[in-house]
């Protein structure tokens, strides 16, 4: 098989770069080692910037996500037993947030693939990428016990952390940075009503929590747990009853319980792998990054990763020109490693870590009151939330 380009990962991010693709008349193809069930089956994030939002729109899958998704002009930041409220809308100049959860964004983009006929292959197995240091690289996978392979002129690997793509880079020529937070988010999932309007941020003495939604009937909610827990250790009834401790007194009231859909723990860290191209292959997404769920950058940020790297790639093959894929990894960075510090802040803000002697607890109080008492701090959290303008750095 031939191509213009092999996509790894039928994530959002590569279902997203093929959407954009196909729209500029570039031909690619998306591997995926896993079902289709499966990657709908992943529990993520769901806030989109309005950078996503509009990327969803330009490849004409948005319709759903106007309809069943959630505007939000504001975040709620609970310390000290009270709330307050961050106006996103009012500090950034009118922009918001939407709720709306990456499975829906993942199953709007399939959708939309499939309605055109684009070649997906999923349960792809033992894919292996060759030659992305030449000018013929391609890629084989093995599909119903047979080998097959696909000659390209590029590879783009949007196939995750634990991807093939960056793994294939030889160790010299690629540079690593991460930090492992000492906690990881308890999150359950539930057919119930939100407590909130809006989000909620929990600063307590009993350590982090998130009240989230997917729509109006459903709720996610994130306990700070240690990394030590199992979630085979936390009941319904265990979760429910700490989340009402790290509330305040309205919260509790109003907070609807009900049996998990979806109980998991998750990890945090701050990843990120420079540079993100490497001859004619390029990382996009959690293959090249990964930034701590406080925020909810990971799928924003690897929406404007494959929006770079399409518009390189359009470039190379309508104006002939090799300057945007030249460019790729430095636009990228810029905006990743300003994501990964807001992240890495918020993350420091909110939780409470282990072994710090309470000191810390009163630099979060003191950062806090100054976040609500500076309309520039305020406003300096609300541009982060809301996201960077997609030419931020040019």
């Amino acid at each position: 098989m031939r191509t213009q380009v092999a996509i790894i990962g039928a994530g959002p991010s590569g279902l997203l770069l093929g959407a954009l693709l196909h729209k500029a008349g570039i031909d690619a193809v998306i591997l995926e080692r896993q079902s289709a069930e499966y990657v709908l089956g992943r529990i993520r994030a769901g806030i989109l910037e309005q950078v996503a939002v509009d990327l969803l729109d330009e490849v004409g899958a948005g319709s759903r996500m106007h309809q069943e998704g959630l505007v939000h002009g504001g975040i709620e930041l609970l310390f000290d037993g009270k709330r307050h409220r961050i106006d996103l809308n009012h500090l950034t100049g009118g922009k918001n947030v939407m709720v709306y959860g990456q499975t829906e964004v993942t199953r709007d983009l399939i959708e939309a693939r499939r309605a055109l006929g684009l070649p997906t292959v999923y349960e792809a197995r033992n894919v292996a990428v060759h030659g992305f240091d030449t000018t013929h690289p391609s890629v084989t996978y093995e599909k119903d016990g047979k080998t097959h392979e696909i000659q390209c002129d590029f590879i783009a690997g949007c196939d995750g952390f634990h991807g093939v793509c960056r793994a294939s880079v030889p160790r010299g020529a690629i540079t690593e940075y991460e930090k492992v937070y000492p906690f990881g988010w308890l999150g359950l999932l539930s057919d119930t009503p939100p407590v909130a309007d809006e989000l909620i941020y929990i600063n307590s003495p009993r350590g982090f929590g998130l009240c989230s939604q997917r729509s109006k009937t459903r709720s996610r909610y994130y306990l700070q747990v240690p990394l030590t827990d199992k979630v085979e250790q936390w009941s319904d009834e265990a979760f429910w009853a700490e989340l009402r401790l790290r509330l305040d007194e309205e919260g509790r009231e109003k907070l609807v319980t009900g049996p998990s859909l979806e109980k998991s723990i998750a990890p945090l860290r701050s990843f990120v792998t420079e540079p993100l191209r490497f001859g004619r292959m390029f990382l996009a997404g959690d293959a090249g990054h990964i930034v701590p769920p406080t925020g909810a950058k990971g799928l924003n940020l690897a929406a404007t990763d494959v929006k770079y790297l399409s518009q390189a790639l359009i470039e190379y093959y309508v104006e002939k020109s090799q300057a945007g894929i030249d460019g790729y990894s430095q636009r990228c960075l810029a905006r990743i490693w300003k994501a990964e510090r807001f992240s890495w802040w918020f993350t420091s803000l909110m939780h409470r870590f282990p072994d710090d002697g309470g000191i810390n607890a009163k630099f979060q109080s003191a950062e806090l009151d100054y976040v609500l008492r500076s309309e520039a701090a305020a406003r300096t959290v609300a541009e982060n939330y809301v996201g960077l303008p997609l030419d931020f750095n040019d």
